[in-house]
């Protein structure tokens, strides 16, 4: 029977130290100190002593990102693939999180289910009556609109003949190929109506799915986020729920700073407009206020068209004073209430506004610049909460007793 005896070094058995068959055990030398031996031989070690601890670290923070990564793009994919839901029902939370002290106004004197639905029909009328108002204004204003542009457009044509030189013939030359064009392309104008019209029904869904998710978000909107509370293990509910009253709390004070942004864009476009005579200007003013509830883009968007009516109806100089007014409110927009309203209401700093807005419209257009602010208020609030164990605000504490109520 071979005996195996331990080796010298320590942690290790070399075939070396095995005794042969026949040969006397081999004598234990004598410890000439009290400390163990340590092999410092490389070829000796674990393999995982060999990889410098800082690449190990990047290494394993390298796999995590790439997982996290990969749920991240899952769930953006998942979002784009049910955006005919999805983007419904944030514009009703983004809705009810603006409506929401309205509700509960309203409930001291009506039952809650009543007050939801009336503060629902008042904000339909809202939305219809102003979109009348501008129907109204375009229709009152048409004959004299009409007259204006048929006098601005000979005016620019002949603005553009004695500045660049262009001649009418050049410009008759590139309407009939603009015609010739769109004439060759009428085999895609089948495709492009039916697309054209399937965006239309989507549209129309859209809105009748944030209607009813508004109505129910302001109805019982505590039950249903108790409800969702439920789903988490017991031990993180307490955590999960007041993140919950916190995020509510920042959505809550973004709606109501884009309600004064959209409001200053629609007064200072609409002035200028008004001042400079361009028709249809209390219209405008409508349409940018609307447009403003996208940061950025749709006050650019929306503020296109007073420049394209001045251009129309009162040459191209008074184009150019309303395109300056544009840039103008633009600029107050982007660089003041912008970063510094929202980012005062929100707690973010303006930089995080701006490069949000941007990131926004990179990834999900003009989807992604309305909710990113939103989402990096949320984010910052929630994280700041989790993170450094931040109690609750003082004045969300109602917030949360309420919803301690339903659950």
């Amino acid at each position: 029977m071979r005996l195996r005896m331990p080796s010298a070094r320590v942690g290790r058995t070399d075939p070396a130290d095995l005794p042969r068959l026949g040969a006397p055990p081999p004598s234990t030398p004598a410890r000439t100190s009290t400390t163990d031996t340590v092999d410092d031989d490389p070829t000796h070690q674990p393999a995982a002593w060999q990889v410098p601890i800082g690449v190990r670290t990047a290494s394993e923070w390298a796999w995590r990102l790439l997982v996290v990564s990969a749920a991240v793009l899952g769930a953006l994919w998942l979002f784009a693939y049910l955006s005919e839901v999805t983007v419904p029902l944030i514009v009703a939370l983004l809705l009810a999180a603006l409506l929401y002290p309205l509700v509960k106004f309203l409930s001291r004197a009506l039952p809650r289910g009543a007050a939801a639905g009336l503060t629902v029909v008042g904000t339909l009328a809202f939305i219809t009556g102003m979109l009348s108002f501008v129907g109204s204004q375009f229709t009152s204003q048409f004959s004299d609109i009409s007259d204006q542009v048929g006098q601005g457009i000979l005016e620019v044509r002949s603005w553009f003949r004695d500045t660049f030189g262009i001649t009418d013939n050049q410009v008759d030359d590139w309407i009939d190929r603009a015609r010739e064009q769109l004439s060759s392309s009428d085999g895609n104008l089948g495709e492009t109506a039916a697309q054209a019209g399937l965006t239309f029904t989507h549209l129309v869904a859209g809105f009748f799915i944030a209607m009813f998710a508004l109505f129910f978000f302001l109805y019982e909107g505590e039950r249903i986020w108790a409800w969702v509370v439920r789903l988490f293990p017991r031990t993180s509910r307490d955590r999960v729920h007041t993140s919950g009253v916190i995020a509510w709390g920042q959505l809550s004070a973004f709606t109501r700073a884009t309600i004064l942004v959209a409001a200053v864009d629609a007064l200072g476009i609409g002035l200028v407009a008004a001042v400079l005579g361009v028709p249809f200007a209390s219209g405008i003013a409508v349409l940018v206020f609307f447009g403003a509830f996208v940061p950025v883009v749709g006050a650019l968007v929306s503020g296109s068209v007073p420049v394209l009516l001045a251009l129309v109806a009162l040459g191209p100089v008074k184009a150019l004073i309303m395109l300056g007014g544009v840039i103008a409110v633009q600029q107050l927009e982007s660089h003041v209430l912008q970063p510094f309203l929202l980012g005062r209401a929100v707690r973010v700093h303006p930089l995080a506004v701006i490069l949000g807005i941007a990131a926004g419209v990179v990834v999900a257009g003009i989807i992604g610049a309305l909710i990113a602010v939103p989402l990096v208020a949320v984010l910052n609030a929630v994280g700041h909460h989790l993170l450094d164990e931040r109690e609750v605000p003082e004045d969300l504490e109602e917030e949360v007793e309420e919803a301690d109520a339903e659950r």
